[in-house]
């Protein structure tokens, strides 16, 4: 492993995407790990990227604040030249040229609403490779999200079905994945209220609920 400060590795974290009828789900836990190290108890690894995308990152820390904040004044010049928002496929395929130009070691999940109201999310690689799926989970604890994924979710799931079963998807890779812990971080995209973090209390009741 290169000396870069790492977020986590590609082998570390846990993150979750979800495509719903009305929107998209992202969640992720919060633990940044540097090997067997707990680095940081509070890692935010849920990004608003405009009103009407998010994504999410595992890998290096400079690498992925770096690719943020590109990404984002992409989009933003976009809508300021064209006047309008750009699509999830275009902010994406942006994405995915900017990590296939120069790689970053980092792998995003990147996602949201376009103005006709349809929900997307890509998963790219740090090479620049761009797949798109109903549902995502990327980082070592991905073997346990992906069974509670593929058993919950169906293909009229609502933003607020999404939600809770991003939260049980994380929770399982918490349960039993060392790199993923400390908490969980649930962000929510749709055409009514756009880009939306859950708080802390709001994720503790729904934990309650379907404990």
């Amino acid at each position: 492993m290169n000396n870069k400060n790492t977020l986590d590795t590609l082998e570390g974290t846990t993150t979750v995407g979800i495509t719903c009828t009305d929107g998209v789900v992202f969640a992720s836990e919060r633990r940044a790990s540097m090997g067997n190290l707990v680095a940081h108890k509070v890692a935010e690894k849920i990004f608003k990227i405009d009103d009407h995308i998010a994504a999410t990152i595992a890998g290096s820390v400079a690498d992925a604040q770096s690719l943020m904040k590109v990404i984002s004044a992409e989009v933003s010049l976009y809508k300021m030249r064209n006047g309008e928002n750009i699509s999830i496929e275009s902010a994406s395929a942006l994405a995915a040229n900017i990590l296939h130009s120069s790689p970053l070691y980092v792998q995003t999940l990147l996602g949201g609403v376009d103005e006709n109201g349809g929900a997307s999310i890509y998963s790219l690689d740090p090479a620049g490779g761009m797949i798109k799926d109903s549902f995502i989970s990327t980082g070592s604890g991905s073997t346990f999200s992906y069974g509670v994924l593929e058993d919950r979710v169906k293909e009229d799931i609502t933003v607020e079905e999404g939600v809770d079963v991003a939260i049980r998807a994380i929770r399982a890779a918490m349960e039993r994945d060392t790199y993923s812990g400390n908490g969980i971080l649930v962000a929510t995209v749709n055409s009514e209220k756009g880009f939306e973090m859950l708080s802390k209390d709001v994720i503790e009741a729904k934990l309650k609920e379907i404990s």
